[in-house]
């Protein structure tokens, strides 16, 4: 399924089973996951994709053949591939362990072909090992949804014992079971009037669930945002104890409105995510079966992808939505 312009669906199209080069692994694709991150490339809220493009970064797929220098799998194997793609390995910060933010990094699905296909090629060193017990499907969301949820939960700090969650989507309802895993209090924020959000928040052991534009019962330690509303962080600002922290999790976001610094005073702190590195991949997908995480989707064939965008663009996808290409013929 090819964007071919920002602001279209993705359209159908036969191109040719590429072939691997250094370092590269040829993925039959079994599923791949919708994200947000896929829904603002389509929309033209993130500059400057590669067009055309196939969209998708939260692929499940297994090696029909290696490229030279692939050392790490095999024909055969099931492996995960995430938003990040490739970095470059001599900047400051991906010497330093934050590759997440190198400059000349490369993503998934933005400038890199991803997983809205049959197949696709992905860069070994930057895929992980899956299990061949675990359904793609279901894993699928752990792949984005949940690496950046989990990396938004750590930078939340282990003392937020009060967690507030933004936004009761995907991402957020991989991670309120992390947090409750945890020993941690979760309480979810849905869009006003969504009544199915805030029971299916509860069911997952939410602490209370109410509309995002609503007081806690309670302070908050911190606040994670997935939802991709600038005017939901002074809301949260407001929601936090003094020394809490706000993070906001998503790649883009609407405009942030002015404040009163009275928000942020008492050592409140205001922070961002981006992207990921691989340690954090590494770090849950070995935390996520021992707790065990599990992911609610609903599956829809390939050809639906424009459908899925839609859906989840309206606020009427309930968990992750994940696509499964059909049959397709052997490379």
């Amino acid at each position: 399924m090819l964007l071919e312009a920002a602001g279209r669906p993705p359209v159908a199209a036969v191109v040719p089973v590429p072939e691997p080069g250094p370092h590269q692994v040829l993925l039959r694709v079994l599923a791949c996951g919708v994200c947000r991150t896929d829904l603002h490339v389509a929309d033209g809220e993130l500059p400057r994709p590669k067009l055309p493009l196939v969209l998708g970064h939260e692929i499940v797929g297994e090696v029909v053949r290696t490229g030279p220098s692939t050392e790490r799998f095999a024909a055969g194997d099931r492996v995960g591939v995430p938003w990040l793609g490739w970095t470059c390995g001599d900047c400051p910060y991906c010497r330093s362990g934050r590759e997440n933010l190198c400059g000349r990094a490369r993503f998934t699905g933005y400038d890199l072909d991803g997983g809205y296909a049959e197949y696709t090629l992905a860069d070994s060193r930057y895929c992980f090992a899956l299990p061949a017990k675990l359904a793609p499907a279901a894993a699928a969301p752990l792949l984005c949804a949940g690496l950046i949820g989990y990396r938004a939960l750590v930078a939340a700090g282990d003392r937020a014992e009060r967690l507030g969650l933004y936004g009761f989507g995907a991402a957020a309802h991989i991670i309120a079971q992390v947090a409750r895993s945890q020993g941690r209090r979760v309480f979810a924020f849905t869009r006003p009037g969504d009544a199915a959000a805030a029971r299916f928040a509860l069911e997952l052991g939410a602490a209370w669930a109410g509309p995002s534009d609503a007081a806690p019962p309670e302070p908050l330690d911190a606040a994670i945002i997935f939802a991709p509303v600038g005017a939901l962080v002074p809301t949260a600002l407001r929601a936090v104890e003094r020394g809490g922290t706000v993070v906001c999790a998503g790649i883009h976001m609407s405009d942030v409105p002015a404040f009163p610094y009275e928000l942020l005073w008492g050592e409140r702190v205001l922070r961002s995510v981006a992207n990921l590195t691989r340690r954090d991949g590494e770090e849950f997908l070995a935390l996520a079966p021992r707790i065990p995480v599990r992911t609610t989707v609903e599956t829809l064939p390939l050809e639906r992808a424009g459908e899925a965008l839609a859906r989840l663009r309206a606020g009427r996808m309930h968990g992750a939505a994940v696509l499964l290409p059909g049959a397709a013929p052997g490379a």
